[in-house]
């Protein structure tokens, strides 16, 4: 239990920095290690290959990344979001999912899907 309170509180600070505030770097340096495992097949591994791929997306003045649900269990966490690169799309349903190691974000999975503007039900993606 006591991990998950730490990693809670990790992932938590990660969140403002990164998806609220757009500070890509600054949430790099402070909580992601030095030996991040990326396993999105279009981004390298290390720290600065994901730097240099998300902030254009993240300094886009009208991208949104709003934060639906943060689940974390151990050295896990997903965090579960809407991100829109512009205020007129319907953006993406993504969950990312995070390693923590020593107290750093040591590995990164993610699981993308388009918002469709028509669905066969009533439930939202979020």
């Amino acid at each position: 239990m006591k991990n998950t309170e730490q990693n809670r509180q990790i992932i938590s600070e990660f969140i403002e920095l990164f998806y609220k505030q757009k500070k890509v770097r600054k949430a790099f340096d402070e909580y992601v290690s030095e030996q991040y495992i990326q396993h999105n097949p279009s981004i390298d591994n290390g720290k600065e290959a994901a730097i240099e791929m998300l902030e254009p997306k993240f300094s886009n003045p009208e991208a949104t990344f709003e934060v639906k649900r943060v689940l974390v269990d151990g050295d896990l966490a997903a965090i579960h979001l809407n991100g829109k690169l512009s205020a007129n799309t319907l953006g993406l349903a993504v969950v990312d999912l995070y390693r923590i190691e020593d107290g750093k974000i040591r590995e990164h999975w993610d699981v993308l899907e388009h918002v469709p503007s028509d669905s066969a039900n009533n439930n939202t993606m979020f």
